[in-house]
């Protein structure tokens, strides 16, 4: 329990970190979506630009099983790199946005 808190606490952390860089346009806006009961946690940007609408995520992490499932990012950051650095190890990190094949190529986990 005592590693899903302190996982659930560096996910926050790091999302919150990448959602204060903001949006280069003052009509789009970050937004911060953490499920802590089912451990789902998105950064995404909101608004519109030029009369267009602005939606999408930018980064999703899951934790399942003890590990951290980056879903997708993107972001310019090597996410995996990132929450390693944070202490979290690489056995415990999936890039979930390669194929199952492609994981066993990295040093992150394979599921």
């Amino acid at each position: 329990m005592a590693k899903l808190t302190e996982y659930r606490q560096k996910v926050q952390d790091l999302l919150t970190e990448l959602a204060n860089y903001g949006s280069s346009d003052s009509e789009v806006e970050s937004q911060l979506i953490f499920d802590t009961e089912r451990d789902h946690y998105q950064l995404a940007h909101v608004g519109w630009r030029n009369k267009h609408r602005i939606y999408g995520c930018v980064l999703h992490l899951d934790i399942k099983d003890g590990k951290i499932w980056i879903q997708h990012n993107g972001t310019e950051f090597d996410i995996g790199v990132r929450l390693a650095e944070m202490g979290i190890p690489k056995q415990n990190i999936v890039n979930g946005f390669h194929s199952s094949y492609m994981r066993q190529f990295t040093d992150f986990a394979v599921s």
